[in-house]
């Protein structure tokens, strides 16, 4: 299976061009957003658990990266309610389920062997930095090599200088709305963008974003190119 699987290209989704579709387990249905490969694939998707459904145990063979969009996610670790973003390396397991039902932003076997750092944190409650442009301020997810993984909250009326993204870039926005020459991009829009692409984001409501950067390079993706 291949979806938006050509990483030379940009991608934009937003909330009405995508499709809950079931997953092989009762209750669990999914987004798929990009998608190289079957079951085990190299993913990124919104999964959303019904109540009191759960997923069988299994081994992350390519890590795992999530942000847990609405509800609470849970598993044998915990209870990660709305704004947890968890990381967990290749090698780890776990059983995941959800008592009440949640969303997940989730990426599949997209993890550098090297990069080994397990945790989750709340974006509820991090330290937000001055990017250098006014309104706009980011606070640190993770962070490895090129990769960068970040929360971005821009203020009413606010923009950001023309940039490139020269290891490309992947946005989630989880409120308000975000536009630049291309679009805009409305809550619960996801995009992706190849290296070298060029904009110029501003947004007139403000917006929260969720991002991620310098992870497509072709060195990055090897195998899926």
């Amino acid at each position: 299976m291949r979806i938006n699987a050509d990483f030379d290209k940009p991608v934009i989704l937003r909330p009405e061009d995508m499709h809950w579709v079931p997953s092989p387990l009762p209750g669990v249905e999914r987004k798929m957003l990009d998608r190289v490969g079957e079951e085990v694939a190299r993913a990124t998707s919104l999964v959303r658990y019904a109540p009191g459904s759960y997923f069988d145990p299994h081994v992350h063979s390519g890590g795992e990266e999530f942000l847990v969009v609405e509800g609470v996610f849970s598993d044998e670790h915990g209870d990660f309610p709305a704004g947890t973003y968890v990381r967990n390396p290749i090698g780890t397991s776990h059983k995941p389920h959800s008592q009440d039902g949640c969303i997940i932003l989730v990426k599949l076997h997209q993890f550098d062997p090297a990069d080994t750092a397990h945790f989750s944190l709340d974006i509820n409650a991090l330290e937000f930095e001055d990017s250098g442009t006014p309104g706009v301020e980011f606070a640190w997810l993770h962070r490895f090599e090129d990769e960068e993984v970040k929360i971005v909250r821009w203020a009413p009326g606010s923009s950001y200088p023309e940039h490139v993204h020269s290891g490309g870039s992947e946005t989630y926005i989880l409120e308000g709305s975000l536009s630049d020459e291309h679009g805009d991009y409305p809550t619960g829009t996801w995009d992706r963008t190849p290296p070298g692409w060029t904009h110029t984001p501003f947004s007139e409501e403000g917006c929260l974003a969720w991002t991620k950067t310098g992870h497509l390079t072709r060195e990055k993706l090897g195998k899926y190119r």
